[in-house]
């Protein structure tokens, strides 16, 4: 058998960025035949990813890519297990292979997006970095008759794009900035959902100021609140964060736009994360190790 020096060691582990131990046992595995060696640990790989595959990934970031005519966005979410990996260059570099993929090719199916090279290199990272990581959605926005329009947060855990009727891309912008802040739900009142207003109608209606008022007075006071609840969710009711003076709806106005549409994501949104027990894993594993 070959011996397994310190510096084809070394080299496997700048070829495959995974562990000496690792690179060391599949060198000794493969006789010394480097490229023999990154065959079966890519072989492997997939087996290792699959096992990370049943822990949730909650974390990530979520990002943006426009076209400069503001013809169209992608906007998509890539996940990570903790907040470390979501920051580490590697992970980073590969969610700008994502959406750059997402936006040359206009693609909003994950999965037709990862089929091949981009889930090799999901499947490596995994591998590499040691958690579970997924893209999880993505959206693409074509603006119509206008522009298209995005912000992301300085922490890269909440995005938004913005669809405009007319406008440009700046204040596109402005409105994706002011919905990452604000978090509204619809862009009109006209938008709420009926089963929505009727909820908010029985929430009124049992609020203690409402006991033993005559029905016509409740009736008034229930036609007030509900009115003010949808200028609460409604973007373009809500006064602008940039300049409270004015409403989105009329800033976007005077400037001779419409807002079509938003999409708004924010990293783990609706992901169920379950409650670990570390000790218990701990202690798990050591008495598995003894069996």
């Amino acid at each position: 058998m070959s011996a397994i020096s310190a510096s084809m060691v070394k080299e496997l582990r700048e070829r495959t960025g995974l562990g000496m131990m690792e690179c060391k046992k599949a060198l000794v595995e493969s006789e010394g035949d480097i490229e023999l060696a990154i065959d079966n640990l890519r072989k492997a790989s997939g087996l290792k990813a699959a096992k990370k595959a049943d822990r949730t990934a909650a974390d990530g970031v979520v990002t943006v890519k426009v076209a400069e005519d503001g013809s169209y966005g992608v906007l998509v979410e890539v996940n990570s297990e903790t907040d470390f990996v979501a920051r580490d260059e590697n992970f980073l570099a590969f969610v700008g292979k994502v959406v750059d993929k997402a936006f040359a090719e206009k693609q909003s199916d994950v999965a037709a997006l990862m089929a091949g090279e981009l889930e090799d290199a999901r499947s490596a990272l995994v591998q590499k970095i040691g958690e579970n990581i997924g893209v999880r959605r993505i959206v693409v926005i074509e603006a119509a008759a206008g522009v298209v329009g995005a912000y992301v947060h300085s922490n890269n855990r909440i995005a938004v794009i913005t669809e405009l009727k007319g406008g440009d891309v700046e204040l596109a912008k402005d409105v994706s900035m002011h919905v990452a802040a604000v978090n509204p739900q619809v862009v009109n009142p006209d938008q709420v959902a009926p089963e929505v207003v009727e909820k908010e109608k029985d929430i009124i209606k049992a609020q203690p100021d409402m006991a033993g008022k005559p029905a016509e007075i409740v009736e008034k006071m229930m036609v007030g609140r509900i009115n003010k609840f949808l200028k609460e969710v409604s973007l373009t009711e809500q006064a602008f964060v940039k300049n409270p003076e004015v409403t989105v709806g009329k800033l976007v106005k005077d400037a001779g736009a419409e807002v079509v549409s938003f999409t708004r994501f924010e990293v783990g949104e609706g992901i169920e994360k379950a409650e670990v027990d570390f000790a218990a894993e701990v202690a798990a594993q050591v008495q598995a190790s003894k069996g």
